[in-house]
């Protein structure tokens, strides 16, 4: 069963690989290996562009995992000229501008789970702004300021970010590394990959990070909505989305 080799779960600031067409679709492509993040976890996917070997370029409107088989990436493009063929060597350019703000936001999100006492039961990451909707015990309240202070406060303190691993099997020893309420990570390839930010957080995700919070930027926390009994949504901005490293 074919798989696409994910250079950046490794590399997340990879902006660009050569790779090899493994297969062709109506709409889409399948390489050996891509640096195009798959949409994932809130995260959605990227865009960017397919060099062929004589120039033409392609644009790639979405990323997104095989259906059928989740270790294959497959490239959405867009109509237009130039033929893709099993076995063509392609340039695989992503638009790093998007990406590395979805970097930052989905940090972010991290650093947010981690200052709210509560699970998480939906998140999303948006073009300069992300949400989570928390489930909390029985009359929690949160302090938009109180929240907004704490997580410009992380981001301040420049932790650096590392992946860890965890076998299957040992995660389901660790229930308190699962946030989430609802959806468990993704198991059955014998591990599964953890974010860790300093010593304040430490959960399952197959996302793209930055290294250090600090990349994060100033954020505002632009307001907080009632979705229920238990459920609150907090929605988290970039202060200056138009920051790159």
């Amino acid at each position: 069963m074919a798989a696409t080799v994910p250079l950046y779960s490794e590399y997340p600031y990879m902006r660009a690989c050569a790779a090899r067409i493994l297969r062709v679709g109506d709409d889409r492509v399948i390489l050996d290996r891509t640096v195009f993040y798959p949409q994932g976890g809130g995260q959605p996917g990227d865009t960017g562009v397919l060099r062929l070997p004589d120039g033409t370029i392609r644009l790639v409107v979405d990323t997104q995992k095989g259906e059928e088989n989740a270790q294959e990436v497959h490239h959405i493009l867009s109509p237009g000229a130039g033929s893709f063929e099993e076995g063509m060597l392609v340039d695989a350019v992503i638009d790093w501008r998007r990406r590395y703000k979805f970097m930052r936001l989905h940090t972010a999100l991290h650093l947010l789970s981690a200052v709210v006492p509560g699970k998480i039961s939906g998140a999303s990451i948006g073009e300069d702004r992300g949400r989570i909707d928390f489930a909390l015990d029985e009359g929690a309240k949160l302090d938009k300021e109180e929240l907004q202070f704490h997580l410009n406060r992380a981001v301040a303190e420049d932790m650096p970010l590392g992946i860890d691993w965890v076998a299957d099997e040992e995660l389901d020893k660790r229930p308190d590394l699962i946030r989430t309420f609802t959806v468990r990570p993704p198991v059955g390839q014998g591990r599964v990959r953890l974010v860790r930010i300093g010593q304040i957080d430490l959960q399952p995700c197959g996302g793209t990070h930055v290294s250090a919070t600090g990349e994060i930027g100033p954020l505002t926390i632009a307001r907080i909505e009632n979705k229920g009994r238990h459920n609150r949504r907090v929605i988290v901005e970039l202060s200056d989305p138009q920051v790159t490293d």
